[in-house]
Formats: C-alpha cells, sequence, structure tokens
C-alpha cells in the first residue's frame, strides 16, 4: 500500500484524487496540506506542510506556485518522493525543483494524462518517417474560455516532442494574420482555440500531398489527468534520487 500526502487535497484536483484513491486499494492518503480547511477529509489535513507529521511514501502536488517554495523545502529535508503536477513555475522555482531531485525522486511532467504521454511517445516515431517525406506538421489546442496561457503548456510539449527528435532544426509559428507569405517548410505551426467549457483538446496534423494522418487526444473531465498523477505516484514511490516524467511511468507499464 502506497502511503500519500496529498499537498492542494481541498483544491478542485485534490478532491478528484480523493474520489479514486477511494477506490484504489494499492494508494491510500495518509495526510493532507491545504490553506483552506472548508473540507471535511477522511484524513488529516494541515495548513503549513511543516506541520505534517505523518509518515509517506511520496508526496502528490496539485497546489499553486506560490507554495511550491515550502514543498520542496519539505520533499528534501524529508527526502520524500514528490509528483508535481503544479505548472506556471519562476525559474528559480525550477532551479530549485532540479535541487530537491538531487535529494529524492521527483516526478514532473507537463501534462499528467497517460494518454497525452502515450501520445508523445508515437509522434517521436511519426516524426522521423513523415518530416522527412515533406508533411507539414501543425498542433491545434482547445480549451475552456477561463484558461490565461496560450498556447497551452501541453500543445508545447508536443511540439518540442517533435521538434527534439528533428535536432531542435524547426521553428514555431503561433500567428499567421501578420505576414502574407507561403509556409515555411521548417516550421510547427501551433494554433489556440478558447470557448467554453472545453478541457482540453489537443491535435496533431501531419498534413503530406494527397494524404493527412491526424493524431488527437480529448479530454473530457479533469479525472484524466487525476488518474495519471496516483498512477505517477505508485510509480515513484521507493524510486531513487533523480528526475523522473510520465514517459517513465509510461515504459513501467
Amino acid at each position: 500500500m502506497v502511503k500519500i500526502i496529498l499537498h492542494g487535497c481541498n483544491g478542485k484536483m485534490g478532491q478528484v484524487i480523493n474520489g479514486i484513491c477511494a477506490e484504489d486499494n494499492e494508494i491510500e492518503i495518509a495526510a493532507g496540506v491545504d490553506v483552506y480547511d472548508g473540507i471535511q477529509n477522511p484524513y488529516p489535513v494541515f495548513q503549513n506542510i511543516f506541520d505534517c507529521d505523518v509518515a509517506a511514501d511520496v508526496i502528490v502536488d496539485f497546489s499553486s506556485a506560490k507554495a511550491m517554495d515550502a514543498l520542496l523545502d519539505y520533499s528534501m529535508e524529508k527526502r520524500i518522493p514528490v509528483v508535481l503536477c503544479t505548472t506556471g513555475l519562476s525559474q528559480e522555482q525550477i532551479d530549485k525543483v532540479r535541487q530537491t531531485a538531487e535529494r529524492t525522486a521527483v516526478l514532473q511532467s507537463a501534462n499528467m494524462s497517460l494518454g497525452i504521454n502515450t501520445l508523445l511517445d508515437l509522434l517521436k516515431k511519426a516524426v522521423h518517417v513523415l518530416a522527412p517525406a515533406g508533411f507539414d506538421m501543425e498542433i491545434v489546442e482547445k480549451h475552456h474560455n477561463q484558461k490565461l496561457d496560450a498556447p497551452s503548456g501541453t500543445a508545447l510539449a508536443l511540439a518540442d516532442c517533435m521538434n527534439a527528435e528533428l535536432e531542435q532544426s524547426y521553428a514555431y509559428r503561433y500567428d499567421r494574420s501578420k505576414e502574407r507569405e507561403k509556409r515555411a517548410k521548417k516550421e510547427i505551426g501551433i494554433a489556440s482555440v478558447r470557448g467554453g467549457n472545453i478541457v482540453g483538446e489537443h491535435e496533431v496534423i501531419f498534413a503530406g500531398t494527397d494524404e493527412v494522418i491526424t493524431f488527437k487526444h480529448t479530454a473530457h473531465s479533469k479525472t484524466v489527468f487525476a488518474t495519471g498523477a496516483v498512477e505517477a505516484a505508485k510509480f515513484l514511490a521507493g524510486k531513487d534520487a533523480g528526475m523522473y516524467d510520465m514517459a517513465d511511468v509510461i515504459a513501467a507499464k
């Protein structure tokens, strides 16, 4: 049984993880951490992570960037592995994540979905066949109308994944409205759509001569991200210090 500390337990994602863990006999929430205490949970909840004295195998974090420094300090001091799901970290915090990984296991991913991370693996293979054959590559991402950033971190992760396989030889194009010119061969177009309550949709298009190949992932609820985080926690418990990502979780299955 893997015991976790759920950092951000009373947030929307934290409550989704509560439900998943309640039905999974391989994992248990031993304690929670959240500044908001208006929700009753079947485990002790601490407003300050350094007040948490409950033994655990791994920390799962769905909180906010402002809570990250204390979390990383705690993880380093206690040498408890941590699954980081919070985005929007500063460069200083990113550096601190790497420092933490020198003392304990850290798993960080732009998207916790098992489906997205399987897609990343598929794209690594597809790009070696299709890019040399002259296929143009475009990414279209769709999210709800409350999302602040564009393009999404996942869209950039998809582009980065393909570009890394192509030795960083492609440029990214986010907007074609300002210039009247033909599409450059070595570019990856990234378009963003915002509307309604779309949880998340990512489409990678390989457009060639007389044929088009499309990879598409649709998240119908936030449960897919919570499920991935729980699987990551199971994987990370007991691992040696170092940086891990969801590709390691996929490879272990």
